[in-house]
């Protein structure tokens, strides 16, 4: 995986995750608290997902064959949509019925303070590893905002991350919430209503995830920036006069296949319009590193 796949924060996520994790089990060995038994589900489950993010960034690194010609990018693809089917069953479909079972059978908490000080260190720890996906982001979005960067990187290693450390941090706050509010009250349906906001702000996560996924898994082309520079250097105006039409599909993140009809002059020999189209596929790789992968076809504009 490159850099910028997101290593960093990969890492930083799954050292944070596998912390908290073991402190929510030994919170709710305690405590008895669902929330706590939750969110330590919620961190396996992060856990087992920034595992897939690294597998998938190794698979993807596999040289192309003849089977598969284009290589194997798309691993990165196929591995982003496995963590949102990952977190939407174990961690938000779990958190659900334990909400549903503790608000049917309620009971008070036992030693309130290893849920509270499990808590407090775990949105610390989930604080930094959101602070390192967000300065890897940073490094990519430019000027995009948040929503329409998770929306448009080609890379789904950053968004997945990004949006596990917001939800981690919110399930934290909301856990924290259930648990103060049993505390209050003498009531254990707090913690159960506040196991139930966890289950379904994970669900509404793995769906927006598996949307974003599904969409880069279906083949996206290139964005409106990079296909106008694309345009620009295929065209030297001297023997290629123009690019009738274009097609361009991410082969992986940082992989691009760019197919187009070009226009020639009609006058122009085959070693003139050979040499133009060998030409522009330098131009063009000049202009867009990721284009890898091109194809030009020669015609006369009519």
């Amino acid at each position: 995986m490159s850099a910028t796949g997101g290593t960093k924060a990969i890492v930083a996520a799954l050292g944070a995750n596998l912390a908290i994790a073991a402190g929510k089990f030994i919170a709710f060995a305690f405590s008895g608290s669902s929330s706590m038994l939750a969110e330590g589900v919620h961190s396996v489950a992060d856990s087992g997902n920034q595992a897939l993010l690294l597998l998938g960034g190794k698979k993807a690194r596999k040289q192309a064959t003849e089977e598969h010609p284009f290589g194997y990018g798309r691993e990165r693809y196929v591995y982003g949509f496995l963590v949102s089917i990952v977190l939407f069953t174990i961690g938000g479909v779990f958190a659900l019925y334990e909400g549903y079972e503790k608000i049917r059978s309620p009971h008070e908490l036992e030693h309130w303070y290893w849920p509270v000080g499990v808590l407090l260190f775990a949105i610390v720890a989930e604080g930094f590893s959101f602070r390192t996906a967000v300065k890897e982001a940073n490094e990519l979005r430019g000027k995009q905002s948040w929503s329409s960067f998770v929306r448009t990187a080609k890379a789904p290693e950053l968004p997945v991350v990004l949006l596990e450390d917001f939800g981690a941090l919110i399930g934290l706050v909301l856990a924290l919430g259930g648990v103060g509010l049993t505390l209050l009250t003498g009531d254990g349906v707090w913690d159960g209503i506040g196991t139930l906001c966890i289950g379904a702000l994970l669900v509404v996560i793995a769906l927006v995830l598996a949307a974003e996924t599904k969409s880069l898994l279906l083949g996206e082309a290139a964005g409106p920036d990079q296909v106008a520079r694309i345009r620009a250097a295929a065209v030297d105006g001297n023997t290629v006069t123009s690019v009738i039409h274009m097609r361009t599909l991410h082969l992986g993140p940082e992989e691009l296949l760019v197919a187009a009809k070009i226009a020639v002059r009609h006058d122009d020999t085959a070693a003139q319009v050979a040499r133009a189209i060998d030409e522009a596929e330098a131009r063009i790789r000049e202009a867009v590193p990721i284009a890898r992968v091109i194809y030009l076809e020669p015609d006369i504009r009519r």
